[in-house]
C-alpha cells in the first residue's frame, strides 16, 4: 500500500495522521456537455485527458472520478411522458444496461492510467438528481419534483426507487470490477418549500439510502456530498444517519463549521473547509492567506478524521499551484 493510500484511509476510518489529506477537483467538460456523453464519446476522451492532465500536474492525496457525459440516465419513458402517473410501471434499465457498462469501463480505464497507486472514488448522484436534470435541463426541476409530489407522490417514489436500483448497480460494479474504493454520492434538498424534511423522507430518501448500503456491501469507502452547487441550500439534518464514511457540505452558506458537522455526523471524517467559488479565497486569495486559513481549519476541526477540500467543485480554470499551497500547509 503507498503512502498516499494509506495516509488517505486513515483520514477515512479517523485514525491519526502525520499530514492532513487534500482533496479538490473540478469538471473536466462543461455544462452543456454533462448530459450527452454516452452518445457522443468525444465527450467521455475529453473527460479522461481532462483526469489524466490534472493528476500529472496536482498528483493528488486522493482522487474523484467525474462522471461527466453520464449525467443523463437513459429511461425512454423519461423522454416524453405527461404526467408522472405515466411512469407508475416503469422498471430498472438493469445491471447489465450499456450506460452503466460504459461507465465501469471509463473508471478502469482512468485507474489503469494512475501514475501511483491512489484512492479513487467515482462521482455518484443522488436518483431524484438524475431524474430531476431531465426534466429541467441540469439547473432546474426542483418545482417539477414538488409538483409531483402534490399529483402522485406514489409514482414518484416508484420512480425513483426504480432509479436506485439502477445506480446501486452501478456504484456496487464500480467498485466491485472497475476498482474504485468507493463512490461520492451527491444529495441535495430539494429547492422548493413544499417538500418538507417528512416528505423527503418519506419519498426520496430510501432511494439514496439503497445506493449507501448497496455501495457499503461492496465495501466500499463512502463520501456523501450535500452539494451546496448554484447557491443551493441544505437541512443537513436530513442526512445525518446516511451511512457514509465521510461528510462533505458547504460550509460557509450552510453556516455549519466542521467541528459543528461532525458532531451532528456522529464523530464521522469531515471534507471541506474552502469555498469553491470565484469569489473565494482559494480561487482568488494570496499563498499566505491560503495557508492560514489551512491552520485555521486544522485548529478548529483537529487533526483527526479531517480531510481539507472545498464545498464543491471548484472553476476549471483555478491555479493549480493553489492546491500545492494547501497540501504544504497541511503538515502537522
Amino acid at each position: 500500500m503507498s503512502e498516499k493510500r494509506e495516509l488517505v484511509l486513515k483520514a477515512f476510518r479517523g485514525e491519526s495522521v502525520d499530514r492532513v489529506p487534500v482533496g479538490f477537483w473540478h469538471h473536466f467538460t462543461t455544462e452543456d456537455e454533462w448530459l450527452h456523453g454516452f452518445e457522443n464519446p468525444g465527450i467521455i476522451d475529453k473527460n479522461k485527458a481532462g483526469h489524466k492532465k490534472f493528476i500529472a500536474e496536482v498528483k493528488p492525496d486522493f482522487v474523484k472520478l467525474m462522471s461527466d457525459g453520464f449525467f443523463a440516465y437513459p429511461q425512454p419513458a423519461f423522454k416524453d411522458f405527461k404526467s408522472i402517473s405515466d411512469l407508475q410501471t416503469i422498471e430498472p434499465l438493469g445491471a447489465k444496461h450499456p450506460w452503466i457498462s460504459a461507465q465501469v469501463e471509463l473508471v478502469k480505464s482512468l485507474i489503469a492510467d494512475f501514475p501511483e497507486d491512489i484512492v479513487a472514488i467515482y462521482n455518484i448522484f443522488a436518483p431524484v438528481t438524475y431524474f430531476k436534470w431531465l426534466v429541467g435541463k441540469v439547473s432546474g426541476g426542483d418545482d417539477l419534483i414538488a409538483d409531483y409530489i402534490v399529483e402522485n407522490r406514489k409514482a414518484l417514489k416508484h420512480v425513483l426507487d426504480v432509479i436506485s436500483q439502477d445506480i446501486a448497480s452501478l456504484s456496487q460494479r464500480v467498485i466491485e470490477e472497475a476498482g474504485a474504493d468507493g463512490i461520492y454520492l451527491s444529495v441535495q434538498s430539494i429547492q422548493d418549500n413544499r417538500v418538507s424534511a417528512e416528505i423527503y423522507k418519506e419519498i426520496i430518501a430510501t432511494s439514496e439510502l439503497r445506493v449507501l448500503e448497496v455501495a457499503n456491501e461492496a465495501k466500499g469507502h463512502n463520501i456523501l456530498h450535500i452539494c451546496g452547487y448554484e447557491g443551493a441550500r441544505n437541512n443537513i439534518e436530513l442526512f445525518k444517519d446516511y451511512p457514509a464514511q465521510v461528510v462533505n457540505w458547504a460550509v460557509g452558506p450552510e453556516g455549519i463549521s466542521l467541528a459543528e458537522g461532525r458532531n451532528v455526523f456522529g464523530g464521522r471524517t469531515v471534507l471541506g473547509g474552502f469555498e469553491n467559488g470565484k469569489d473565494g479565497l482559494l480561487y482568488n486569495g494570496s499563498k499566505e492567506a491560503i495557508q492560514e486559513k489551512v491552520k485555521e481549519i486544522i485548529a478548529d476541526a483537529g487533526s483527526h478524521g479531517l480531510i481539507i477540500g472545498a464545498d464543491c467543485t471548484f472553476p476549471s480554470d483555478i491555479s493549480l499551484e493553489r492546491i500545492a499551497w494547501v497540501r504544504e500547509a497541511a503538515v502537522l
